[in-house]
């Protein structure tokens, strides 16, 4: 695929960005080495490879919930720039 400044700006108009000159030389720049890196890409010999739908061999994989140790409260409050010994005080951000 060629990339031409008439093609940059078609994808411009399309998505409603507007490029100055030196921009729109320097998008055809980058764009053209990420076709190239494409084209480098296909190159791979994949044959045989199976394609990887997932990152990991499982998929949904649940855990029990297992309570490990509680922080006690003083040091969960110790940090706290505000709190009531009971709760977490934060500014209120909603205002009717």
């Amino acid at each position: 695929m060629e990339i031409s400044v008439e093609l940059i700006d078609r994808l411009s108009h399309l998505s409603m960005l507007t490029f100055s000159e030196e921009e729109r030389l320097k998008l055809k720049d980058e764009l053209e080495k990420m076709m190239d890196f494409i084209k480098k890409l296909e190159e791979v010999n994949t044959e045989g490879v199976k394609p990887l739908l997932h990152i990991t061999a499982g998929s949904n994989l649940e855990t029990e919930d297992v309570v490990t140790g509680e922080l006690p409260r003083e040091d969960a409050f110790s940090n706290a720039p505000l709190h009531n010994d009971q709760f977490f005080l934060v500014p209120k951000v909603i205002k009717k």
